[in-house]
């Protein structure tokens, strides 16, 4: 979302949002002497307030919520509010204020009922050029949201690289895939110019690609490169493998994503995605830990606490995961980098300058030969994006 301040000493306001690599600000208005800082920093809340509704909008789309849009439903609610977003220049411009007896309508919608509460801090400062260039300002705001639903990424939108929406627009997946397509290990473009789940959805694919490649050429099931690669460098397995396990059940890449980013979202709301696979995981690790005939105090315990609702970090799930899908095609790198042959040699003697540029060249053409493999791969299973 945008987040806008108020500089005290100059009496302006700044609206800065992030982009990827780093976060831009815009100064937008000034406020006159007859305003006090305390009208400046009420204004900022609500604008601030107003932002995070409408990306909340963005990020928790009503195709997502799993159930119906009849009244009431989840889904209902979430398609009312992006309905709202219609309302929200009239209402910034006129806003319920309370009548002569103190009374005054608030909206249940939080769009709407956002927009009249900015509204109402412009009526208390009463200053008709500000309310102007503010009106501009939520303009900007919404057009920047719509942008990001249609996958345009560009000026104030491109904040939408750093949340997790848990559904992926086509045209932003092809993006994902012709970036990897130039570089299999991926790009800072990923997490700059694209929206992370569109990105996850594509790296998923070209992680099982690269998992066939290091896979065939070390001599083992696809599914279990990324904990080979485990003991060759530390790293996170437990995402990029339960991906590559789900992909070899027949799932697809956009399927297995955006589950998993659903259940994120689920958790980071306080509940359980799915209470009855929880209760059977408690029991297996129970079985478990009976099993191992618990003569070491603590280990059912510690079983225990490796028992995670979801392997991805709610507040960020999408770039968590795209994160991890790519150190995934690493892994597979490592996996087949270890198991290329060298023409090392025969000697025992420390190698010198010479043999050290020989063995820098044999891993750049390995390096070669994996993209290069991984791509044909991936080109052979394009229709799986579709």
């Amino acid at each position: 979302m945008t987040r806008y301040a108020f500089d005290s000493h100059d009496r302006k306001l700044i609206a800065t949002w992030g982009t990827g690599a780093g976060d831009l600000a815009l100064t937008f208005a000034e406020l006159d002497a007859s305003a006090g800082e305390q009208d400046g920093l009420r204004l900022a809340q609500a604008l601030t307030t107003l932002s995070s509704a409408l990306w909340r909008a963005y990020s928790e789309p009503g195709s997502a919520a799993g159930d119906s849009e009849q009244a009431n439903s989840e889904a209902w609610h979430r398609a009312q509010t992006r309905k709202a977003f219609a309302t929200v220049p009239s209402a910034v411009a006129n806003p319920n204020l309370p009548d002569e007896h103190g009374y005054m309508t608030v909206c249940y919608d939080p769009v709407e009922e956002s927009a009249h509460r900015l509204g109402r801090v412009l009526h208390a400062i009463a200053d008709s050029a500000l309310s102007e260039v503010t009106r501009a300002e939520v303009a900007a705001e919404l057009a920047a949201v719509e942008n990001a639903e249609c996958g345009s990424l560009h000026g104030r939108a491109q904040q939408a690289v750093l949340l997790s929406r848990p559904e992926a627009s086509p045209s932003q997946v092809e993006a994902a895939d012709r970036v990897l397509h130039k570089d299999p290990l991926g790009a800072s473009e990923l997490f700059t110019e694209l929206d992370p789940t569109a990105a996850a959805v594509a790296a998923a694919h070209w992680l099982r690609a690269a998992s066939e490649v290091a896979g065939e050429q070390a001599g083992i099931d696809p599914s279990r490169v990324v904990l080979e690669a485990d003991a060759i460098e530390a790293l996170p397995v437990e995402t990029p493998t339960l991906v590559l396990e789900r992909l070899a059940a027949g799932q697809s890449p956009y399927t297995v994503v955006v589950a998993l980013i659903r259940d994120a979202a689920t958790v980071a709301e306080g509940k359980i995605p799915d209470v009855g696979a929880l209760i059977g995981r408690i029991k297996e690790l129970e079985d478990r830990a009976t099993a191992l005939d618990d003569t070491q105090d603590g280990l059912r315990e510690a079983l225990l606490a490796e028992l995670r609702l979801t392997p991805l970090d709610p507040s960020r799930a999408s770039l968590d995961l795209l994160e991890d899908l790519l150190t995934g095609i690493h892994a597979c790198w490592l996996v087949y980098h270890e198991h290329s042959e060298y023409d090392y040699p025969e000697t025992d003697e420390e190698p010198d300058d010479e043999d050290q540029d020989d063995y820098d060249e044999q891993r750049e053409e390995f390096m070669r030969e994996f993209r290069e493999a991984v791509r044909e791969e991936a080109a052979a299973t394009r229709d799986e994006l579709e």
